[in-house]
């Protein structure tokens, strides 16, 4: 598969002049105060977390609980959009006011943090922690880990990305059954648009939606080798066939009018692009399942009459990729800050071990049609999106983790840039290879 907290209103009065100097010192106190504490926390060992609006669900009940009980360490917890989290923490994190836990999705933007020390290993703080690194599946466990030692513990679901389908939607174009190749996609096109219907639902604003569609093509064209030469530093490995074809089939499908009108002004962060599809605006979307929980808020009663329905992203006939492989987040991950001091990491720690995964946790993820990446999880589970979801997860071959995340800062910024010109007309699939084969080994 996200908006900052809301500032606090000062009243505005008449202040005497002695009382404003007293209040303005207090304040310079304060910051000072703050400035010189390490992990983003007062030197009386309070910590904080910075995490994204999607995962405060299952975070802020969490931090809640933990604070009710610990009162003496309690954690802050501030919440932002998706996007506007990753500008924050890119400098966040290597200043005295660093988070003390910090949220990831492992992949490219841990290893940077790991070769820069900006976080700990915690390998010895959970060796003695076996009941609770039991619980977690070892593939999910494995991506908070570099050359062995463990940076970051998973603290959100297994999010892989699936075609959802509004089913009266595409009833009414005549169309019956999920697309099981991308030209039974294209032909499901032109069904919805004749029937005066937008076909995809399409976040474009936001832009980390638009990675979904070209991180799919490229695996069912190329299987999972052409990014991973991408991963390694291959030399021009952005000029891979496979990326070439994907990136050509993207702008031919924008040029059929897959894509609902004015896409590129539709917030993922804010679920508009969710909500076009389920208020019948649109029949298709691809997003990650930790859009699910969204559903419910804009119509209660959605999945319950049956309009719903979820499939994997189609096959591309005479593809090398297996169409049972799935690509989206296998989790994110809380690390702790090497700003922190011994007495916030253990505290975070202690939080961690505690109160993430516990049954609490387990409960509130699966109510919200999540899977938590524990084990035993599949019995659990209640509903047929989460079993389906879970099945899926099951059978893939490979989970490729989402590109904007496996690749490193650097590149994942310039692909930001990319993808909103391939998006938008701006660039052709060429310009776009090219581009980024500028990045590689950054």
């Amino acid at each position: 598969m996200k908006i900052p907290a809301p500032s606090r209103k000062i009243a505005r009065g008449r202040v005497k002049t002695r009382a404003a100097a007293a209040l303005v010192a207090a304040a310079v106190t304060i910051a000072l105060a703050a400035c010189s504490a390490g992990g983003g926390a007062a030197s009386n060992g309070a910590i904080s977390a910075w995490s994204t609006t999607a995962d405060k669900p299952n975070i802020g009940p969490s931090i809640a609980d933990w604070n009710k009980s610990h009162p003496e360490q309690e954690i802050t917890a501030d919440y932002f959009g998706t996007n506007d989290f990753k500008d924050k923490i890119r400098t966040a994190v290597n200043s005295p006011q660093a988070p003390t836990l910090v949220y990831n999705w492992g992949g490219g933007t841990l290893k940077s943090y790991v070769k820069a020390g900006l976080v700990k290993d915690i390998s010895k703080d959970l060796a003695g922690e076996k009941a609770f690194t039991d619980k977690i599946v070892p593939s999910i466990a494995d991506t908070g880990k570099i050359d062995g030692k463990t940076y970051a513990i998973p603290a959100s679901s297994t999010a892989p990305v699936v075609l959802y389908m509004n089913k009266d939607v595409l009833a009414k174009a005549g169309i019956k059954e999920a697309p099981e190749t991308w030209d039974d996609l294209l032909a499901d096109v032109k069904k919805l648009k004749a029937a005066g219907q937008a076909p995809i639902s399409l976040g474009g604003q936001s832009k980390w939606p638009y990675l979904m569609w070209i991180e799919y093509l490229v695996d069912r064209i190329g299987g999972p080798q052409p990014f991973q030469a991408i991963l390694d530093g291959k030399p021009d490995a952005w000029s891979d066939p496979a990326v070439i074809k994907a990136t050509t089939m993207i702008q031919q499908l924008i040029k059929a009018g897959g894509y609902a009108n004015g896409y590129a002004s539709v917030s993922a962060d804010t679920n508009a692009d969710l909500a076009l599809m389920v208020t019948g605006r649109a029949g298709f979307l691809l997003q990650g399942t930790w859009a699910y929980s969204g559903i419910s808020g804009i119509d209660k009663d959605f999945v319950k009459d049956g309009k719903l329905e979820i499939a994997p992203f189609p096959a591309v006939e005479g593809g090398k990729g297996d169409p049972k492989s799935i690509a989206g987040n296998p989790s994110v991950y809380w690390s702790v800050s090497s700003k922190a001091s011994p007495k916030q990491t253990k505290a975070a720690l202690d939080y961690v071990t505690s109160n993430v995964w516990n049954d609490s946790y387990v409960k509130t993820m699966i109510e919200q049609g999540q899977i938590p990446p524990v084990q035993g999880v599949a019995s659990k589970l209640k509903g047929d999106f989460s079993k389906q979801v879970e099945q899926m997860i099951t059978d893939a071959p490979s989970f490729q983790q989402s590109w904007d995340l496996a690749l490193s800062p650097a590149a994942s910024t310039e692909f930001w840039t990319q993808l909103d010109l391939l998006f938008n007309g701006s660039s052709t699939p060429k310009q776009f290879s090219d581009a980024m084969n500028k990045t590689i080994g950054k």
